[in-house]
């Protein structure tokens, strides 16, 4: 059962939630199957993911950089490193959130995201948050 509170103006279109908390950021994901941009005719599922990243601590972070790992059906494995989120880099006062959408591709019509962000405090000392794992998923798939 998900939690309504949790980004209700997603939650109609969207569905698998991922939720963690460290060092007091929460990050929270959505998923959702995106038909639209799909070609599964030649492997190609695209899925959508919005992700929140809220500062519920008491110091000043910024987003540095993230490192996605994505497995498919067949267990093959993509890591993706890179700096920033959609290009940005965002400084999330205590209280703060930071909400972007992004996209994946996979070669199966199912498969599972998860990952960290590498955050910096005011002070300079840096630490990476979770990103639960999160499921990627087709409809009309049998498991």
């Amino acid at each position: 059962m998900m939690n309504t509170a949790i980004m209700p103006d997603l939650r109609t279109e969207l569905a698998p939630l991922s939720e963690a908390v460290t060092h007091n950021i929460r990050v929270e994901v959505l998923s959702r199957y995106s038909p639209e941009n799909s070609r599964t005719l030649q492997n190609a599922w695209v899925f959508g993911y919005t992700v929140r990243i809220t500062n519920q601590g008491s110091e000043t972070v910024q987003l540095l950089s993230r490192h996605w790992i994505i497995t498919d059906a067949l267990d093959h494995i993509e890591e993706v490193r890179g700096p920033g989120v959609i290009g940005q880099q965002p400084v999330l006062a205590p209280g703060e959130s930071f909400k972007y959408s992004s996209w994946c591709p996979l070669k199966t019509p199912t498969g599972m995201m998860r990952g960290t962000y590498q955050m910096a405090r005011e002070g300079g000392s840096q630490f990476d948050i979770e990103i639960a794992p999160f499921a990627l998923r087709a409809p009309y798939t049998v498991h």
